[in-house]
């Protein structure tokens, strides 16, 4: 299997380089150059698996250079007792009849990151051995609060391995804050950013762009990677998670084996909803793929009109992981849907760096839609959501999942469908205390970990152990940084 740059099909490297690289020079995100299919009877064998086993039989659809053993091997380690607390690693949680929650959060961080964090450390330090680098990788992540502290947690002490996380300064929970300020870790690194998570992330992109800076880094011993979803050593194990649900609809009878489903997926970089596309290429039988955006709706207004523009006011949510109006992921969505055309896809993201917009073909537009539906909510909505599906049925949602909850409602009532459909659970109650309480109507003031008891007494549920032991945690970085100071932070922290 080979990857290609969405911006050039010239540029083919393995599994292992992609992976390594993260970032094609060129600026382009890699991608399969074939998206491989499920063999017949495929579904009905992976039912029979556990988690990692059918996390293995995906993975190494994708992976051809790394063997079956390594791929056991990471995800017994990745995806075990030690690192997650449910046994099924991703449950299914039934909320009524067709109405289901995939879990993302029960990993160390709470957050679905986790699923591809605790796989990405295995597959780099693999991949240095397998293409020969000698230099050390240091991990650069742009993260709007839930990659941050996932990406520290899987690379802490990682051998050959450096981790600098910037983070928008006023744009992540309390408790996402802590979490990655206290990391542990001799070769850690967290910095914030004074702008929002765009500014962050085009300040990382252009670093990966920067001939200059490869070169200085490169003398220095060190090149530069890549722990967010442009990296497809980050995107892959998300598309386990979508084969995998299914699976366990279909073993507790709630479907049969060919039964289409919806997926509804909270989304602001596009890479958790692209899995779930990826899965569907690959024979997943599934019917729409839900994009829920929160007051940030540049997605939904793309999926509905076929241009993507920038061009608008930025809102800071209480779904910040969603405050997000330049969605990299896209990209490969949209070298996908326009037969692999390199140079049209590299046409768009020139017109969207020169002009902050773009409008797709009208053949994209028409694909974008039959595979897509959309819907958005603000925060009122969000707590309103909240609070229902707390007070009716004893779930409690975090505001990223409750705005997939309110998207797919607003999605039934416009189209009477009522297929079994699962919304994508992005996140622990817990990583969004304050937010959580006041949606339930409950005061909220007070600090964020005195705000973890409160939710507990106030709904009788008992907070994720990582949340609740961040009681003890020390803060160790406080740097601060605007947004064209970046790349001396970067500087600094390897010399």
């Amino acid at each position: 299997m080979r990857y290609i740059s969405t911006r050039d099909k010239k540029v083919s490297l393995t599994a292992a380089e992609a992976i390594a690289m993260g970032l094609s020079r060129d600026g382009g995100l890699f991608v399969p150059e074939v998206v491989p299919a499920l063999a017949d009877g495929a579904i009905e064998s992976l039912c029979g698996m556990n988690y990692q086993q059918r996390a293995v039989y995906v993975m190494k659809m994708y992976l051809d250079d790394y063997s079956v053993s390594e791929l056991n091997d990471f995800t017994q380690r990745g995806y075990g007792p030690a690192k997650f607390d449910s046994p099924t690693v991703a449950p299914v949680y039934k909320l009524d009849g067709n109405t289901h929650f995939l879990e993302l959060w029960h990993g160390p961080t709470c957050a679905f990151k986790d699923m591809a964090l605790q796989m990405l450390p295995y597959f780099l330090t693999s991949a240095l051995v397998k293409t020969g680098e000698k230099k050390q990788a240091c991990i650069l992540v742009a993260t709007s609060g839930d990659t941050g502290k996932a990406a520290l947690e899987g690379f802490k002490d990682v051998d050959r391995v450096k981790i600098m996380v910037f983070y928008p300064r006023d744009g992540v929970s309390d408790i996402q804050k802590l979490q990655m300020t206290s990391q542990s870790g001799k070769n850690v690194g967290v910095c914030s950013v004074i702008g929002n998570f765009d500014d962050a992330q085009n300040g990382v992109k252009k670093m990966f762009s920067d001939p200059d800076l490869r070169d200085e880094l490169a003398q220095a011993g060190y090149f530069l990677s890549s722990a967010n979803s442009i990296n497809w050593g980050r995107l892959l194990p998300q598309i386990v998670y979508y084969i995998s649900a299914y699976c366990d609809l279909v073993n507790a009878g709630d479907i049969k084996n060919g039964d289409k489903i919806n997926f509804c997926v909270p989304t602001g970089n596009f890479g958790d909803i692209l899995a779930g596309y990826y899965a569907k290429c690959m024979g997943l039988p599934v019917n729409k793929l839900i994009c829920a955006s929160n007051s940030n709706d540049v997605l939904t207004d793309f999926i509905k009109t076929g241009t993507y523009d920038r061009n608008r006011k930025f809102y800071t949510t209480i779904s910040p992981s969603m405050d997000i109006l330049l969605s990299s992921n896209l990209e490969r969505l949209l070298f996908i849907l326009s037969g692999g055309n390199d140079a049209e896809t590299a046409e768009y993201m020139r017109l969207l760096s020169s002009d902050g917009k773009y409008t797709v073909s009208d053949e994209i537009k028409r694909a974008v839609s039959e595979e897509f539906a959309c819907s958005c909510c603000d925060d009122g909505e969000t707590r309103a959501a909240i609070c229902r599906v707390f007070r009716e049925h004893g779930y409690l949602m975090d505001t990223h999942t409750a705005v997939a909850y309110d998207a797919l409602n607003k999605y039934r009532a416009e189209t009477g469908d009522d297929t079994v459909s699962v919304v994508v659970s992005t996140a622990s109650a817990y990583k969004f205390c304050g937010s959580v309480l006041e949606a339930l109507g409950e005061s909220a003031d007070m600090d964020g970990l005195a705000l973890i008891d409160r939710l507990e007494q106030v709904t009788g549920t008992e907070a994720p152990a990582p949340l609740k032991s961040l009681k003890n945690k020390t803060v160790r970085f406080t740097d601060f940084a605007k947004k064209d100071g970046m790349e001396t932070v970067v500087k600094e922290f390897l010399s």
